[in-house]
């Protein structure tokens, strides 16, 4: 009898995944995908679900259980965010897996339901920033065998995954378990969750620089369901995207105290599995659009998607809002988009500085069904012209014929979201991302960590966020002099052919910290398998006794954030662990050694130059008086008259 419920709670569920899938044009359960302006390129992840039902464990039961009963006091888990989601096209984190831990940067995605990296046994994985997940050097790990409630390979030994993205571009690979852990910054201890071990990818996510992605959507996959499920954090999670310009942000998995002005609207998980809002009104400079309050309600209603680089409004709501903001354009001149390809709507005559973009553009405010208002201001509906300066674009666009509502990241952006899903509601509060922690009143936690605007993670210069501010985080001594960094990579090439270019290695890895190749000395070495393992020592340069707090908060940022490029022949590095080590304190015979062996040697110089004089001296006195003894024959010397 058991058997039979179950198996009849399985066929409602894959009709209902089914039925999501085929009518949705584009949207599935575990992934967002809309119809969207061809003419306009974004990143929209993810997209459609295939197979369906690919793990289901039935738990939403006992979830709705340890919610009812949830502790406040639960840590949670502060991580960083990284890249530009205009520039890159998302927004990456940090994870860490395994044991030894293995780290990765991921996209943070609220439309994906799984957390997938490279495996090392994938033969059709792009290269990404991270060496691929091996699960060989983890002895955590275990795979997730087959069973029932997921789909297995063929073989029938190992759960399955497989995802397929609005770009075509599409990800398999099988299930793993092992240790997650959450960075320096997490309250949360290490967990073990489930995650995707790739074997296969292709198109965007084959060619793109981050590893992989963390799916913070509703699902069994899901991490945030998973941490739920355990009972080790309340069911929220937050995200802080930086400001135009500024890239970076915050996270938070977990709960957080709300500020008392953050403007909430309902979230209803019955409605669509993804997160939607109860948006009602769009006003333009205090004057609402001329639309039905239905018209926001369309399909999958008013969705929020953080994999989702602009905002897309239904085709009534799109042309409504942009010949309102046309209106208000008084002073700035029409131009033609940074692409030909697209037809983009653009202003030029702003001027550069963003904080002055008010005195141009005007406000817009986003009404919810509760009467409570959202500004946005124009950093949340503008991207920048990139050829045309002191120029910005319109980033929301017209959804197709799709009546689907989706708000991507601009419209966020400097906007503290708390995803509340135990009281099924969402906040907003505009802040600066960069100051999150502090204007939330946490103690000891940095600021969120900027990143660059070029996009790319091999700058030599420090982030802003690399101040000493950021010397807790690394572990720093606030007082103790520095006298040593000890560092421990694997790198995946083998030993026998890396030993003989050791010496080549330690210039690389010079270079890359921006320190003589004197500095580096390498302690230990051995082969792992096809890997290879160094230990490396940083230690003061020339006469210098310690190692300043500004070049050691340089050096580990560069080795502990993968800032370094080695050459290919060395293949991608992994760090294990580091270490700052003291400067030993020395007695004082050891710190004025050279200075007294300076005075000895000078006193010697002059020892020796006094001597030489006073010898020269006195042979010349000799020669002028010469010695003659008393009974000694003297020349008669003859009188001269006077």
């Amino acid at each position: 009898m058991a058997r039979l419920i179950q198996l009849t709670i399985l066929f409602i569920q894959f009709y209902y995944y089914y039925y999501i899938t085929t009518t949705a044009h584009g949207v599935s359960s575990n992934g967002t995908t809309f119809l969207l302006d061809s003419s306009r390129s974004a990143m929209i992840l993810p997209l459609f679900l295939s197979p369906p039902n690919p793990c289901t464990k039935f738990s939403s039961t006992r979830r709705l259980l340890q919610r009812s009963n949830a502790n406040n006091a639960l840590p949670n888990a502060r991580m960083r965010l990284h890249d530009d989601l205009l520039i890159n096209g998302y927004y990456t984190t940090r994870l860490w897996i395994g044991t030894p831990p293995q780290r990765f940067a991921l996209i943070v995605d609220t439309g994906s339901s799984v957390t997938y990296v490279p495996c090392s046994s994938c033969e059709q994985c792009g290269r990404h920033q991270d060496p691929k997940f091996q699960p060989d050097l983890s002895s955590t790990y275990q795979s997730v065998k087959c069973n029932i409630d997921c789909n297995c390979d063929d073989e029938k030994q190992q759960c399955v995954y497989e995802r397929q993205y609005a770009e075509m571009s599409t990800s398999s690979g099988v299930l793993g378990e092992d240790i997650i852990s959450f960075g320096n910054l997490s309250a949360l201890a290490p967990q073990r969750a489930v995650f995707g071990c790739e074997n296969m990818e292709t198109g965007d996510l084959y060619s793109q620089h981050a590893d992989g992605i963390m799916g913070l959507g509703r699902g069994d996959l899901s991490i945030v369901d998973h941490l739920v499920d355990k009972g080790v954090i309340n069911d929220s999670f937050s995200l802080c995207y930086g400001g135009m310009g500024i890239g970076g942000g915050a996270m938070v998995l977990g709960g957080i105290s709300p500020p008392s002005n953050m403007v909430f609207s309902q979230s209803d998980p019955v409605r669509s599995p993804y997160y939607n809002i109860d948006l009602k009104e769009i006003h333009v400079a205090g004057k609402p659009l001329p639309l039905n309050p239905t018209v926001f309600d369309g399909k999958h209603g008013t969705i929020l998607d953080s994999g989702t680089t602009y905002a897309y409004l239904p085709e009534a709501a799109f042309v409504s809002f942009k010949d309102a903001i046309m209106k208000e354009l008084h002073s700035l001149k029409p131009i033609r988009g940074p692409d030909p390809n697209y037809n983009d709507i653009c202003f030029s005559g702003a001027g550069s500085d963003i904080s002055q973009l008010s005195s141009s553009f005007p406000a817009v405010e986003m009404v919810f069904g509760n009467g409570q208002k959202l500004l946005l201001s124009p950093e949340n509906y503008l991207f920048r012209h990139s050829k045309v300066h002191g120029a910005y674009c319109l980033g929301i666009f017209q959804n197709g014929k799709d009546p689907t509502t989706l708000l991507g990241g601009i419209v966020v952006r400097n906007t503290l979201v708390l995803y509340d899903r135990e009281n099924s509601k969402i906040g907003f509060w505009k802040t600066n991302c960069s100051e999150l922690w502090e204007r939330l009143n946490v103690d000891g936690a940095p600021p969120p960590a900027p990143s660059s605007s070029n996009g790319n993670n091999s700058n030599t210069e420090m982030p802003p966020s690399m101040a000493p501010s950021d010397q807790k985080h690394y572990g720093l001594p606030d007082e103790k002099k520095i006298g040593q960094i000890t560092f421990e990579m694997m790198l995946n090439v083998n030993y026998s052919d890396l030993k003989l270019h050791i010496s080549e290695l330690a210039e690389s890895i010079a270079q890359e910290l921006g320190i003589n190749s004197s500095q580096v000395y390498i302690l230990n070495s051995m082969e792992k398998g096809n890997a290879s393992y160094i230990e490396w020592a940083v230690v003061p340069s020339g006469s210098a006794d310690c190692i300043s707090n500004v070049t050691a908060l340089s050096i580990i940022a560069r080795v502990a954030e993968y800032h370094m490029h080695l050459p290919d022949t060395f293949g991608s590095y992994h760090l294990i662990n580091w270490e700052i080590k003291a400067s030993a304190k020395r007695t004082w015979w050891q710190q004025h050694f050279l200075l007294v062996v300076l005075a000895s040697v000078v006193s010697f110089i002059f020892g020796l130059l006094a001597f030489g004089i006073w010898f020269i001296w006195r042979h010349r006195q000799r020669a002028l008086n010469p010695y003659k003894p008393v009974d000694a024959v003297v020349t008669e010397q003859e009188l001269q008259p006077l």
